[in-house]
């Protein structure tokens, strides 16, 4: 079997994990960087056109805590606070090390513009333009990932699983998309840096490859995952008319820079119905903003499909042409005429404020084994605040890959068994009776399900109806569906991998939704509408030994290396 030999493994190559590798190996490790597609070319950061958020305070002043206060704001009393401060703190350092690293953040007289966006208090969130950002922080770590001494790219290979001894890791087994091969990987430390789970969901912004992969991994190591219950749904994402060949979450940095009016099906603006002042000007939190749209829908006020119509007919067309530029030529395409009439927006999945837990050094429970990105839970709490997707993954990237580096000449001992234990993932994964088409059938029934009954609006019945029915695709469904062996290009073998770790991912938010009885940031009860103190506790997730998901409850983190101990979920 092809075996592999590092002091780090990054697996998943998007923003945080080219961070985590090009820090890794300024530190002097040798670094494996895996991707299941093109290293630097999937994920969510490539995909992301907005803003970054950060204290640089070079046009306003600005400060890390005033940052914080807005996280911890946003969090709605659920953010780890060590590392959310850790994120503010450092997103600063990171924002002008990518300007060293010449990404070209946008200026003004020499300083580095920021806008302000949902739920800030001052301007403080940078670009490089309004459509690019993500795209131009992905080529900038393609460079400093190829430049790199001491980094090797392995694209087309997908970890099915991770190698751990007595409590530490001892590396990873995956499998070679182009010939179907097991390959493992000895590792000293690995770092999970695969994403999120937006993919879940029927309406959704994520990448192809954003299916659980990295929550999949950690719970089958023994690993804690925390805030499972809270995706976020973005809440302007295009809905009508049609848009081919452009982001549906595009409109976010123009209705906060032109004042874009949200309304709902009478014309109506309606954000202040909810509890928050907007009036058109695009500051009120995105949880809040999702659910409005939604309560307007229930309530029979919603837009010809289903959403609210965004207006920018108020906004003389010069101003139009000066903020979207030649985008407005690209809308025209899609027969798109922003000063004659609104379009649709409505709320999407787009982001997962649960993850894997860690510590401040972003390491977890098993020992050399750590998170970055979107793959890290806690930070956010309860609703992500707007723009700090991004330097969480530079912040959690550069220090997963620092503190990893450490671990350089601490190698896991890689046993004769975990050879054939790679041999068996991929024999358990065929079964001569699973086709791409029943596969891709269970992956659309469970978006499904995910979206009606785990989606912006919850209750104990579609809940434990979603629940018995992802239990029963995980243990009856997946199972018959194992695809037959083929010798090169076992996609369905991917697909079949793919789905298993995006069911129990889809289980963990499932049980933790059903557990959480009350109403609190992205997590809405419709039989529990009201927010609990009694509530302000973090939930976990973890496999317990026979294999099922059990669920408790810990304190928040407000100091380095606080964990209170699991308690039983009630």
């Amino acid at each position: 079997m092809p075996q592999l030999e590092t002091d780090v493994l990054v697996i998943g190559a998007g923003g945080a994990g080219m961070y985590a590798a090009v820090a890794a190996a300024r530190a002097g490790a040798r670094v494996v960087l895996v991707d299941k597609s093109l290293v630097g070319r999937g994920g969510a950061t490539i995909m992301a056109q907005m803003t970054v958020a950060a204290a640089v305070g070079e046009w306003e002043p600005d400060h890390w805590t005033h940052h914080l206060a807005d996280t911890v704001e946003a969090g709605r009393g659920l953010c780890n606070e060590r590392l959310a401060a850790i994120l503010c703190e450092e997103a600063p350092i990171r924002i002008r090390e990518m300007d060293s690293w010449r990404v070209g953040w946008a200026r003004e007289n020499g300083r580095m513009r920021a806008v302000m966006a949902p739920g800030h208090k001052i301007p403080r969130c940078v670009y490089v333009d309004f459509l690019n950002t993500g795209p131009a922080v992905a080529k900038t770590l393609r460079t400093q990932v190829a430049q790199g001494a001491g980094i090797a790219r392995v694209s087309g290979l997908s970890i099915a699983d991770l190698v751990v001894h007595d409590g530490r890791i001892a590396g990873a087994v995956g499998i070679n998309l182009e010939d179907g091969a097991p390959v493992g990987i000895a590792a000293s430390a690995v770092i999970l840096a695969a994403g999120g789970l937006t993919r879940l969901f029927r309406r959704n912004s994520a990448s192809a490859n954003m299916g659980g992969d990295a929550y999949a991994l950690a719970l089958n190591a023994g690993v804690e995952l925390i805030d499972m219950e809270f995706p976020q749904f973005f809440p302007i994402g295009h809905l009508a008319p049609r848009l081919v060949g452009m982001d549906p979450i595009m409109w976010d940095p123009f209705r906060y820079k032109l004042g874009g009016r949200l309304l709902n099906g009478d014309m109506e603006e309606f954000i202040e119905n909810y509890g928050e002042q907007d009036s058109g000007v695009y500051t009120a939190p995105r949880d809040i903003t999702s659910y409005a749209i939604t309560k307007e829908c229930e309530a029979g006020r919603g837009s010809p499909n289903g959403g609210a119509f965004l207006s920018f007919e108020h906004i003389p067309e010069p101003e139009l042409r000066l903020a979207f530029g030649p985008v407005i030529d690209r809308l025209a395409k899609n027969g798109i005429d922003l000063t004659r009439r609104p379009i649709e927006v409505a709320p999407i999945a787009h982001y997962h404020m649960g993850g894997i837990r860690v510590d401040e050094r972003m390491e977890t429970r098993i020992e050399g084994l750590y998170a970055a990105g979107e793959a890290v839970g806690g930070a956010n709490g309860a609703n992500r605040l707007s723009g700090n997707a991004i330097p969480e993954a530079f912040v959690f990237g550069e220090r997963a890959g620092r503190f990893a580096a450490e671990r350089k000449g601490e190698a896991g001992i890689w046993r004769s068994e975990d050879d054939a234990r790679a041999v068996r993932l991929v024999d358990s994964a065929h079964g001569g009776g699973g086709t791409a088409a029943g596969l891709g059938a269970l992956l659309r029934e469970l978006q499904a399900l995910m979206w009606d009954d785990v989606g912006l609006l919850r209750t104990e019945e579609g809940l434990s109806r979603a629940l018995h029915r992802i239990r029963e695709m995980r243990s009856d469904d997946l199972p018959a569906l194992a695809p037959a062996r083929k010798s090169h290009f076992d996609h369905a073998l991917l697909d079949w991998l793919d789905l298993r770790a995006s069911l129990l991912a889809a289980e963990s938010v499932a049980l933790s939704a059903l557990n959480r009885k009350e109403s609190r940031g992205a997590h809405q009860r419709e039989d529990f509408v009201e927010t609990d103190p009694a509530c302000a506790r973090n939930q976990i997730v973890r496999l317990s030994g026979g294999g099922g998901l059990e669920c408790g409850w810990a304190g928040i983190v407000a100091a380095p290396h606080a964990r209170a101990p699991l308690e039983a979920a009630e």
